[in-house]
């Protein structure tokens, strides 16, 4: 991963989080590095930081504490805003150190006082800590007058570094407003889109990426802060905008399909229809209400079931297909006529013996696929042995998803999940799981996350999901839990994650 995009940065850092690397850790660490390179572009002489009241000027409150520690700096704080109006804990702790720090703090309540302060024209060397990658929306006072000022100083001669990414451009390259122009950018951890973009450089000036000690654990492993890259239900939204869903399944067994579609509905689909061979609809629509179940044709899936699935297909966002559907030789068939039609699917269990090159081939580009094979599965798929080893194994994933486009997630004791360019790895979930149904579980939540987001972060958030929502399960039933009870628990594992 050359560069990250902001929802990628903040998904590492809630995940080194959650593994225990606080995030005042990571704030220090930061800091740190400002500081260093401070020192590196001005020997001795004025340094004044703008800092915003998130957790970029926390960064700059802890360079200019750092800095304040050597004699040969004079070090000045500019708070645009109140101490009161700081916007997180570690960063309202290290504006309250400076204090006693030898470092002089001013709080602006209005452009008026930066234009009046004087400490612009004083400076040596100017930090940018505004808005980093923090930035929302329209650049408004006192914010947009203390980033012309900052150019002002530039012009003048003074040196300006920025922090994390010059205050006003996008950190994921798109359109801004005006920006800080820099003559260096310490970015943290990895380069930013933003920074890549044609013509930034006259803003970026030098860009240097300074490692944070992020746990390289936070960035492999898919964890809670990936969950908070999903988009979310809007409060005032209308059916069906939330995602709907259509399960084909079923035929030889019941449960699967029933299972998919419980699951995607657990997960905050709108609507979830489920299309099933006659024999086993009325099961089917016996395991809950809130299901619409339409009856296929045979006692299996079949070709002749293409025009009413056309029709469902261009009413629903995403069809899961594969669940309890056996692998009757027409079944099969039905299934590789039914795919060039689907914008979006997620294809687990028999339905993964219909796909072959060709069909991946004619798929490209029109049809956006996640699969879930396990080992034996994704041993078909490729036609040689799964490795065991998880290096191996890791090549093995993220080079056949390259090969064919698709997004794969085989699932395992460690799930791994690859686009082809990137790979994740997830470790939620226990032995319990090893029980029938699981599996049509996680599709259903791969098929709900799909509805709205892209397929490498749905697919990674499913597997994170379900496994930890069979680790909720467990800690009541053990060995002994079962596929619904994985079900049941997946809000109350989602709220878990939202709360924090």
């Amino acid at each position: 991963m050359k560069s990250i995009s902001s929802s990628w940065m903040r998904a590492i850092d809630r995940n080194c989080a959650d593994l225990g690397l606080l995030p005042l850790q990571l704030m220090e660490n930061a800091g740190a590095g400002v500081s260093r390179c401070v020192k590196e572009k001005l020997e001795t002489g004025t340094v004044l930081f703008v800092a915003g009241r998130g957790n970029n000027g926390g960064d700059a409150f802890v360079a200019a504490r750092q800095l304040a520690g050597f004699s040969a700096y004079r070090v000045r704080v500019i708070l645009l805003g109140k101490a009161a109006e700081i916007g997180t804990e570690e960063a309202a702790r290290n504006h309250s150190l400076l204090k006693f720090s030898r470092v002089e703090v001013l709080e602006i309540r209005d452009s008026r006082q930066l234009e009046t302060c004087g400490w612009f024209s004083e400076a040596d060397l100017l930090v940018d800590a505004v808005f980093g990658t923090g930035i929302n929306g329209k650049v408004r006072d006192p914010e947009s007058t203390a980033i012309d000022l900052i150019n002002e100083a530039g012009k003048a001669g003074k040196t300006v570094v920025s922090v994390d990414i010059p205050s006003g451009l996008d950190p994921d390259g798109e359109c801004f407003e005006k920006s800080v122009r820099a003559d260096l950018t310490v970015s943290f951890h990895r380069m930013k889109n933003g920074l890549l973009g044609e013509g930034v450089k006259e803003y970026t000036g030098t860009v240097r990426v300074v490692g944070i000690g992020v746990c390289a654990d936070a960035e492999s492993y898919v964890g809670p802060g990936n969950l908070q890259m999903l988009r979310r239900r809007k409060a005032g939204g209308h059916k069906g905008d939330s995602g709907k869903i259509l399960v084909i399944g079923g035929g030889p067994y019941s449960g699967a399909p029933a299972l998919a579609a419980l699951a995607a509905l657990r997960t905050g689909a709108d609507l979830v229809t489920v299309a099933v061979p006659g024999p086993v609809a009325e099961t089917v629509a016996a395991y809950s209400p809130n299901l619409i179940v339409r009856k296929l044709s045979s006692s299996v899936l079949c070709p002749e079931d293409l025009p009413l699935l056309t029709d469902l297909l261009n009413t629903n966002d995403v069809v899961v297909l594969g669940p309890g559907l056996g692998r009757a030789p027409k079944t099969l068939e039905a299934v590789r006529k039914v795919l060039p039609f689907c914008r979006k699917a997620v294809l687990d269990a028999d339905a993964l013996s219909a796909l072959s090159s060709p069909l991946f081939e004619t798929l490209a580009g029109n049809c956006e696929l996640i699969i879930t094979p396990h080992a034996g599965e994704f041993s078909r798929l490729r036609g040689r042995e799964t490795p065991a080893d998880p290096e191996p194994r890791k090549k093995a994933v993220r080079e056949f998803s390259e090969e064919t486009g698709v997004i794969t997630l085989l699932k395992g004791a460690v799930d791994i999940i690859s686009d082809g360019k990137h790979t994740l790895l997830n470790r939620t979930g226990n032995a319990g799981m090893t029980v029938g149904g699981t599996g049509d579980v996680l599709s259903g939540v791969a098929g709900t996350l799909f509805a709205l987001n892209p397929p490498f972060i749905a697919a990674a958030c499913a597997a994170y999901i379900n496994g930890a929502a069979g680790d909720l399960a467990f800690e009541t039933f053990g060995n002994g839990l079962l596929a619904t009870d994985v079900l049941e628990k997946i809000p109350e594992m989602i709220k878990e994650v939202e709360r924090g």
